[in-house]
């Protein structure tokens, strides 16, 4: 199963379980698509790579990733505000438009990743004690574990914004493994964040697991170091 033989395994869900940062860029092109449309002299490209600019600077640092996670509409509009200003465009109208847009067409682009629904149910059927530990605020969070079935997989949900603090902080780890009656030893975190997930969790003594969905490998200035790495989580159950 792991290096280890674990009694409960903790999850993270967005790009874990649920394919998340891998629909963003589709999303933003559709919208830019649709909104260059009716803008003369804006070309789709220009808008496009403004957007994604201004999101990436943001997302980058922490005290704005953990401030923007929490409210993610304001979030999306205070980038789409900011990308439309390196544009030479002031538009409140617009830039309500282009981030509601996104967030509805993003929301509808969400899947479950490959094998991953599957792999839960194995694991929890094989007598496992299955967490998810995720960060976000509690609407959307709850949006996506209702849409896709996800509350009866799991013996512990815990979401930043019910629970007040989130990943990469020990107590959110410690929280779950009291609730599943397991110790860090004998627990494994699955997650795609290097710092909030990996490193969270191996800080507390818990067997960490890098889900590397890009396929594109540790970085090389990485200060984490995986347990492991999977691309996919179905590759947590032996393929005997």
């Amino acid at each position: 199963m792991t290096h280890i033989q674990p009694k409960a395994f903790l999850f993270d869900m967005d790009d874990t379980i649920l394919n998340y940062d891998s629909v963003a860029d589709p999303s933003w092109q559709q919208v830019c698509e649709t909104v260059t449309s009716g803008i003369t002299g804006l070309e789709t490209e220009v808008l496009f790579t403004a957007l994604k600019t201004k999101s990436q600077w943001f997302w980058s640092d922490p005290d704005r990733h953990l401030r923007g996670r929490l409210n993610m509409l304001v979030t999306r509009m205070e980038i789409v505000s900011l990308a439309l200003k390196k544009l030479d465009i002031t538009d409140p109208e617009l830039t309500r438009e282009i981030a509601i847009s996104y967030e509805r067409i993003r929301t509808e682009s969400i899947t479950p990743r490959l094998g991953a629904i599957e792999t839960l149910r194995r694991l929890r059927d094989s007598g496992f004690k299955l967490g998810m530990i995720t960060n976000g605020s509690s609407e959307p969070q709850r949006g996506k574990i209702d849409r896709f079935g996800l509350e009866p997989l799991f013996d512990s949900i815990l979401i930043e914004g019910e629970f007040g603090i989130g990943k990469p902080n020990r107590s959110v780890f410690q929280h779950s493994l009291d609730v599943l009656g397991a110790s860090p030893q004998e627990t494994c975190m699955t997650g795609d964040n290097l710092y909030f997930d990996v490193g969270g969790a191996q800080d507390l003594g818990i067997f960490g697991i890098w889900v590397d969905w890009r396929g594109t490998g540790l970085p090389a200035d990485a200060t984490v170091k995986p347990d492991r790495t999977v691309r996919y989580i179905s590759e947590l159950i032996d393929s005997e």
